[in-house]
């Protein structure tokens, strides 16, 4: 097998499980919480939003969740940056649930925003909340049809690298005094 054959390989594969768990949008109430997560998700929102409640919430540890809330946006302005770059276009092999922001697909930022707000607020005992939740955002961009399962994997890798390096520069500035 050469390299040509190994990538067909992969993108068969990708399209194929995106094709059965879109297929999974076939029952009405998948597909309403898919579009419902989708909706909240979209540039961040519902992790940006959680972050400030968190902050408005938890006066103790408020510059915590504020600087939870600084690494997930900017992971998800990172990621939008990378879809720039790439460019690859959304799957057109299966009729998508919702309409999308922008036309390109890898990699996905609801699931870059996801994996960054488990990283971000984890250190905040929120773990066993937002873990769920964003495991299920990220399948939600395979149910409704407009990410690749490799997209919403390299969301996740980004999301997680960036905003572990994000809380170690916002450790490394609360430690110094300067933020």
């Amino acid at each position: 097998m050469d390299d040509v054959d190994a990538v067909e390989g992969v993108r068969g594969l990708d399209r194929r499980l995106l094709s059965v768990c879109r297929a999974r949008g076939a029952d009405p109430r998948v597909a309403a919480a898919a579009r419902g997560l989708s909706r909240a998700g979209e540039h961040g929102a519902l992790w940006l939003a959680a972050g400030l409640t968190g902050a408005v919430a938890d006066r103790e540890r408020r510059a915590l969740w504020l600087r939870g809330t600084a690494v997930t946006a900017g992971a998800h302005l990172i990621s939008m940056g990378v879809k720039r770059l790439v460019r690859r276009a959304r799957p057109t092999h299966v009729e998508p649930l919702v309409h999308t922001a922008g036309r390109h697909s890898f990699p996905s930022s609801h699931a870059t925003s996801s994996a960054a707000a488990v990283v971000a607020y984890g250190t905040l005992g929120v773990v066993p909340v937002v873990a769920p939740l964003a495991a299920a955002m990220c399948l939600s961009r395979l149910v409704v049809g407009v990410h690749y399962p490799s997209d919403v994997a390299a969301g996740v890798a980004l999301g997680a690298a960036t905003a572990s390096l994000g809380a170690r520069w916002t450790a490394r500035r609360g430690a110094s005094g300067h933020g």
